[in-house]
């Protein structure tokens, strides 16, 4: 297959980024053949960039989209001709590959493309002026004009229309105004699809742009299924444990393979971030073998180490609260209607009153923004095991199990998980 792209959701999340990092360090072990890349859809925030340099890991790049693009189908050959050769030079090119259009360069620059289209209209404006050939020209004699070029990030089906409104038979592609290769019309029969392995989620509304045009492999998950259609049988690994990371992990043991130290210390990072060290209702008995395990072999303190990450945690009133709510925002449609629910961790809930409001204010533009119907953001304190939920305007909020401190504001002691403990109460506020 070449490369396969390891993604998480797009609003990714430590344990999104580590399962991702996690699982292709084991599959590069498993599969030599094929190369595995984690990156991530989405932006990291500042809280969680700083944990993972702390890591002193190689971030998983940004990709924006794994829509087929020209550079999955351009032409990279290592033959090239000078403009200044003359013309028998392309013979032994296309005797040996056949091909309809040649790079020309000048002087190591790139010139311009020559092709068959070129050399057929010199041979037949010689041949009808005395019926043969008295002269061999220079490559640069012969090459028409050339024709604006493609960017190597053009999609698929647009760079395809515009060859084919074109009378060339190719067209030069270009990243960042550097010639990198070139598109002929045969590059055009198939269209080529991105291998990927999806991880931390399953849902499409949830992954990478484009993942319908993707050929998905797997899916490593530990939320409900909501799967994507798939063309052919894949591998699903789905447990409803605390930590995608926990699931990495079990996939070492299951290949009798040890992570490294640094592996080690990435999985556990993701898992302790996840069930809020281990303290989330989420939590499962192999989220804690995990963890422990994992601690050892990076010798870390568990306790220690998941109180000094979190102690990294940007307070909220110190925040854009736009950027704080989306940073961690999905979307469900429950009873038919539109639901956001967004969580962030804080170590401490005493500042609330101080940029309450303003949260409050962002939700209902994020709300209003996303066409939702309702959204509500929880900001837990990791520390105290405790939640409080700020909401837009809905008449399920007078439906919500937990004290109201004012309007749109409610406490929620002992509750950690927005899956475990949140959503249910919001799905049952809205068929009631």
């Amino acid at each position: 297959m070449g490369t396969i792209y390891i993604t998480g959701h797009r609003n990714p999340d430590l344990d999104s980024i580590c399962s991702a990092y996690g699982y292709a360090a084991l599959m590069n072990l498993q599969d030599p053949d094929n190369t595995y890349v984690p990156v991530r859809c989405g932006h990291l925030t500042d809280s969680a960039r700083k944990i993972l340099e702390e890591l002193d890991i190689e971030i998983p790049d940004y990709k924006r989209d794994v829509f087929p693009k020209v550079r999955d189908i351009m032409l990279t050959p290592d033959y090239r001709i000078d403009a200044d050769d003359p013309l028998t030079s392309v013979a032994a090119i296309y005797e040996k590959n056949h091909s309809s259009a040649i790079p020309v360069f000048d002087d190591g620059v790139f010139y311009g493309l020559l092709t068959v289209d070129d050399i057929t209209d010199w041979t037949m404006r010689e041949l009808s002026r005395d019926n043969k050939i008295t002269a061999i020209p220079k490559v640069r004699d012969i090459m028409t004009k050339q024709e604006p070029g493609l960017d190597a990030d053009d999609l698929f089906d647009e760079a395809k229309s515009m060859l084919q409104s074109s009378e060339k038979r190719g067209l030069a592609v270009y990243d960042e105004d550097k010639y990198v290769g070139y598109v002929t019309r045969r590059c055009f029969l198939k269209v080529p699809r991105c291998n990927v392995v999806l991880v931390d989620h399953n849902e499409s509304r949830q992954s990478i742009h484009g993942i319908e045009t993707a050929n998905i492999i797997g899916i490593i998950d530990h939320h409900r299924l909501d799967a994507i259609k798939t063309d052919q049988p894949i591998f699903i690994y789905a447990e409803p444990l605390g930590s995608t990371c926990t699931l990495i992990y079990q996939q070492y043991i299951r290949n009798n393979r040890t992570p490294d130290a640094v592996t080690a210390k990435v999985l556990l990072t993701g898992l302790i971030s996840d069930t809020l060290i281990l303290k989330s209702p989420t939590t499962t008995g192999d989220d804690v073998v995990a963890a422990h395990v994992l601690a050892s072999i990076c010798r870390v303190d568990l306790e220690e180490y998941g109180l000094s990450m979190f102690s990294k945690l940007e307070g909220l009133k110190d925040r854009e609260p736009k950027d704080a709510i989306t940073s961690d925002f999905k979307t469900y449609t429950e009873n038919g209607i539109r639901i956001g629910i967004g969580q962030c961790e804080v170590t401490t809930l005493n500042d609330l009153s101080d940029y309450a409001d303003d949260y409050m204010t962002a939700l209902e533009e994020v709300r209003a923004a996303q066409g939702l119907g309702w959204a509500v953001l929880m900001v837990t304190d990791v520390v105290h095991e405790h939640s409080a939920l700020i909401c837009t305007e809905h008449r399920g909020n007078r439906k919500l199990p937990y004290k109201a401190v004012r309007k749109n504001l409610f406490d929620m002691p002992q509750v950690m998980s927005r899956k475990k403990q949140l959503l249910p109460e919001i799905i049952h506020a809205v068929e009631e």
